[in-house]
C-alpha cells in the first residue's frame, strides 16, 4: 500500500514547480543553511568523500556545487581497451538488452517507444531499431558528472519537455512509458561503433541537465521539441571525457545500431563504475 501511495502520488503533484524551486534553492549560496543541507545530504546517503576532489563539505558554496563535485585525478581510470566501450557513469544497470523493432524494455510489464524516446523522430530512431540499450539509474549518493562510453563526433542535440516524475526502481516499475515521458535530452554521436545515442533523462527534483558544449540545457523548459545540429561544429568527445551532469540525479539510456558491440557480464541492478568496461565490438 505505501509504494502504491509513493507512485500514485507523483500523478498529482506539481513535480515541475517543486523541482525548479528545489533547484533554485541548490543553486544559491545561502551560508550556513547551505552547509546543512550537504552535511545532512553526506550523512543520509553515506557518500565516501574521501573521492571528491575537495573533501570537505566547506568547500562548497551551494548546493549544487556539491553534487556535482568532481572526483580526485585517477580516481576512476578507463580500463576499457582500444576496441571495448567503458560505463559512462557511477550508478546501477536498470535494465540493457536488445532493442525490439521500436520497443525498450522499461521493467515487468512495461516498456517503452525508441522513436518517442528520441524526440517523436522516426529519421533519428531507424538506425537503431534491432540494435542494444542500455538505462543506467544513477541515486542520489553517485557521482553525477556523464562522461562518453567511447570516442564520438556531436551529431544532434534535442531537448524534449515532458514530465518529471522519479526515476527509481519503483517508479520504473509502476510508471508506464516513464523514459519517453519524463524530460530529457537527447545527444546523438557518430562513433567507431556506428552512431550511439545518450539520453539523459530529468525526474523529480532535477535542477537541470547540463552538457560541455551547451551549458545549461533545461530549465527553462519549452513546450515543443527543440533540435540542433551539429555537423559543421566539430565537437569531438575522446573516450572518457566529460559530456554532461545532472543536478540533482536522474538516468541515462544508450542506444546502439545493430550488430556493433556485445555487453560484458552486465546483469540487471549491477553497480556500475565510470570507465569498468561495459562492452566490446560485436565479432
Amino acid at each position: 500500500m505505501l509504494d502504491w501511495i509513493k507512485v500514485k502520488t507523483q500523478y498529482i503533484l506539481p513535480k515541475h514547480l517543486i523541482s525548479r524551486f528545489l533547484g533554485a534553492v541548490a543553486s544559491r549560496d545561502l551560508g550556513a543553511f547551505t552547509q546543512f543541507l550537504i552535511k545532512t545530504f553526506i550523512k543520509s546517503f553515506g557518500i565516501d568523500m574521501s573521492e571528491a576532489l575537495y573533501e570537505k563539505p566547506s568547500a562548497y558554496k551551494t548546493f549544487n556545487e556539491f553534487f556535482t563535485r568532481p572526483l580526485k585525478d585517477g580516481i576512476r581510470p578507463i580500463e576499457a581497451g582500444e576496441d571495448q566501450l567503458c560505463h559512462p557513469v557511477d550508478g546501477a544497470i536498470s535494465q540493457f538488452g536488445d532493442i525490439q523493432a521500436d520497443r525498450i524494455f522499461q521493467a515487468k510489464g512495461h516498456d517503452f517507444s525508441l522513436t518517442t524516446l528520441l524526440g517523436g523522430k522516426p529519421e533519428l530512431a531507424s538506425v537503431f531499431k534491432g540494435g542494444k540499450f542500455a538505462t543506467i539509474y544513477l541515486a542520489p549518493k553517485d557521482y553525477h558528472r556523464i562522461h562518453m562510453p567511447v570516442e564520438g563526433t556531436l551529431t544532434d542535440t534535442l531537448h524534449v519537455p515532458g514530465e518529471l516524475f522519479s526515476v527509481n526502481p519503483l517508479t520504473a516499475q509502476n510508471v508506464p512509458g516513464l523514459f519517453a515521458r519524463n524530460e530529457r535530452v537527447v545527444t546523438l554521436f557518430d562513433t567507431p561503433y556506428g552512431k550511439m545515442a545518450m539520453v539523459l533523462v530529468g525526474a523529480t527534483v532535477v535542477a537541470s541537465i547540463e552538457t560541455v558544449w551547451a551549458g545549461t540545457i533545461t530549465p527553462p523548459a519549452g513546450k515543443y521539441v527543440q533540435h540542433w545540429q551539429h555537423e559543421s561544429d566539430d565537437i569531438r568527445l575522446e573516450k572518457g571525457a566529460e559530456m554532461g551532469r545532472f543536478k540533482l540525479g536522474s538516468t541515462v539510456v544508450l542506444c546502439f545500431e545493430p550488430n556493433q558491440i556485445e555487453f560484458e557480464d552486465m546483469y540487471a541492478g549491477m553497480t556500475t563504475r565510470l570507465g569498468k568496461l561495459m562492452a566490446s565490438k560485436a565479432e
